[in-house]
């Protein structure tokens, strides 16, 4: 199936469309219309969820909130508050998961130009993320409490996201999966009207890309599929081409 992408007009097969994504880090500050902030939401909720429980709930902020919560998480991080977010999940990565962690960041620091010994450079890049990048727009995703523990409803939120994701890239725009955007979750909930029944799991930041922003330029390594894959049951009549399929007679 082919894809329409409305940026530049020419048309986008969908393993393009999944292999050119990547994440932005740099936004212009144009405003996203409504209207395809609308169709991203109506393209990425077909994605498939756990008994077709659909429990997502999106949060979609822009201008004054969004700038009060990047003021609030900025301040607060400053001061050393600990961040505080609705589901405990592992601060710290190890082994594989850390390494891999360490390669995008060299990967970025490297296309910014920002020095190991650049106290001053890497400090605000670390902040960039509490600031939501600067995005001029901030998805929040969000689910009901009772559904805890929510591993699975967390699953259908991923689900949800990399669909925005995807949408959102078909037109033009970037994405960025953000965790650091939501550490500070008191202030994100009060400032874009989050009921005290809902848990924030992870917000996703929005906007078009600024071409003049070198670490947009980066796109991530992915392991081999021999790191991640394995078959079983396989054998070597899987190995055989696929048949054509017989015309039937008149």
């Amino acid at each position: 199936m082919r894809h329409q992408n409305n940026l530049n007009g020419v048309n986008m097969e969908f393993e393009e469309l999944v292999k050119t994504r990547r994440s932005v880090r740099g936004y212009k500050k144009d405003p996203v219309p409504l209207k395809v902030l609308q169709e991203i939401i109506e393209v990425a909720k077909g994605a498939p969820s756990s008994m077709n429980t659909q429990p997502w709930h999106m949060h979609i902020i822009t201008g004054e909130p969004l700038e009060r919560i990047r003021k609030g998480n900025t301040e607060n991080m400053i001061a050393g508050v600990a961040p505080k977010r609705d589901f405990p999940m592992k601060e710290s990565y190890e082994g594989v998961h850390r390494q891999r962690q360490v390669d995008v960041a060299i990967q970025l620091f490297e296309a910014m130009g920002i020095e190991r010994n650049d106290k001053a450079r890497r400090t605000d890049w670390v902040m960039r993320g509490f600031r939501q990048f600067d995005a001029p727009v901030s998805i929040v995703l969000t689910y009901d409490k009772y559904l805890e523990p929510a591993a699975i409803s967390q699953f259908d939120l991923g689900a949800v996201s990399y669909g925005i994701c995807l949408a959102a890239w078909e037109r033009g725009l970037g994405t960025v999966i953000n965790g650091q955007g939501i550490m500070q979750s008191d202030v994100v909930r009060e400032h874009a009207n989050i009921p005290d029944d809902q848990n924030i799991m992870i917000c996703i930041a929005m906007g078009y890309p600024n071409d003049e922003f070198s670490a947009n330029d980066v796109k991530s390594v992915r392991a081999n599929n021999e790191d991640f894959v394995h078959f079983v049951g396989f054998d070597e009549s899987h190995n055989k081409p696929l048949e054509k399929p017989k015309k039937e007679m008149a």
